[in-house]
């Protein structure tokens, strides 16, 4: 009776040894199927496989379409099986055709990897296809650069799992879809904190002691081939650090209270706006905007106190005299270092920092918008 338990036990053993051996082989063979390096694949657990599996059949149904209908067609045609027996002279001539042909379409390819590589450096940000319920299918390579987490790490995720809970509620608004919104290629514009395991050196950390990085994320919705599979949304993400090396003589910088009053402001703004720093000292940059952008900068100023550094867009600011010109503001919240007997908050900011792009000259010089404009007349 022993004897019998132990051959079972060991036909048992045996069974499942042969069960995870088929198991390993298939995992495997599904991973060298992914379009990844080789070396990212032999390094692939089997969650991991699955996961970016799914991701890759997703974006194949996003991308697939009339093109993808044509290629498959095109394929049928150059790769269908022959009849045995039926293959002559002609035959082989279309065969050495079609070849010519694919080497073509290899160039092709090679050729649009080069261009989106070019793309993307341009970009200065990563790309992201986000499903309407939050899964990350795709995101661009470069990734890394900016976030610290590989591409095979975040692909397949939800982006709630990785992105600041306070903002959630706003990023649920902007993937709720209606048919209408798709069908149009309806906008989006928002900006989103989300972890980063870079470090302050660049290097990659932990993703247990990941920071938030603050990303400016516009896009538009795209329709899922076929409609049944959904929508998502197609976005460039830009991280938003203030640098001081991209300012030019069409750039001012300014620092605010939290209540957006000028503290402080260079000197070019006299030659972009007319004003001077000291006639800007106290007021409101509610006051020099265009009436009709008040909710634009209403919202940049809610991610500025929520999120530590927004972008407005683009506005219209008012110039000392009569007329506007079109501006975009780059802004951040400076942290108090350490309290002081003048600041016994620890955590209390500091200021707001502000680099304003200005985008165009002097619109509609003959209108005044303000009891400000009326006083004087800007000369260019």
């Amino acid at each position: 009776m022993t004897a019998d338990k132990e051959k079972r036990r060991a036909i048992s053993r045996e069974a499942a040894r042969r069960r995870r051996r088929v198991e390993s082989d298939v995992f495997g063979d599904l991973s060298r199927l992914l379009p990844l390096h080789p070396s990212i694949q032999s390094h692939l657990d089997k969650p991991t496989v699955i996961r970016l599996t799914l991701s890759y059949i997703r974006m194949h149904t996003v991308l697939k379409g009339n093109a993808g209908i044509k290629t498959e067609a095109s394929h049928a045609i150059k790769y269908g099986p022959a009849i045995e027996g039926t293959e002559n002279k002609t035959d082989l001539e279309k065969r050495k055709q079609n070849g010519g042909q694919e080497e073509k379409e290899r160039e092709a390819e090679y050729r649009e990897m080069e261009e989106t590589s070019m793309y993307l450096k341009i970009l200065e940000g990563f790309l992201m296809v986000v499903s309407t319920e939050g899964d990350m299918m795709y995101l661009s390579g470069n990734v890394n650069k900016y976030m610290g987490l590989t591409q095979t790490e975040l692909m397949g995720h939800n982006i709630f799992d990785f992105t600041h809970p306070c903002d959630h509620e706003e990023i649920r608004s902007n993937l709720r879809l209606t048919a209408e919104e798709v069908w149009r290629g309806a906008k989006r514009d928002f900006v989103m904190r989300i972890k980063s395991a870079l470090t302050h050196r660049g290097r990659s950390a932990n993703l247990k002691s990941a920071t938030w990085k603050v990303l400016h994320c516009q896009g538009r919705a795209k329709m899922c081939i076929p409609q049944s599979s959904g929508a998502c949304l197609l976005l460039t993400c830009q991280p938003l650090p203030l640098s001081h090396t991209l300012l030019s003589t069409h750039t001012f910088t300014s620092q605010h209270s939290m209540d957006m009053r000028f503290t402080h402001c260079d000197q070019r703004v006299t030659v972009l706006l007319g004003y001077t720093a000291e006639e800007l000292v106290g007021r409101s940059i509610y006051n020099l905007c265009h009436a009709q952008d008040i909710n634009r900068l209403r919202k940049n100023h809610l991610n500025l106190c929520w999120k530590s550094q927004s972008v407005s867009g683009q506005y219209r600011m008012l110039v000392k005299g009569g007329g506007y010109v079109w501006v975009e503001s780059h802004s951040a919240v400076i942290p108090s270092v350490r309290p002081s007997k003048s600041r016994p908050g620890a955590h209390q900011p500091l200021c707001i920092l502000c680099v304003t792009y200005v985008l165009s000259g002097v619109e509609q010089a003959s209108l005044q918008l303000s009891l400000d404009q009326t006083g004087h007349r800007y000369l260019s």
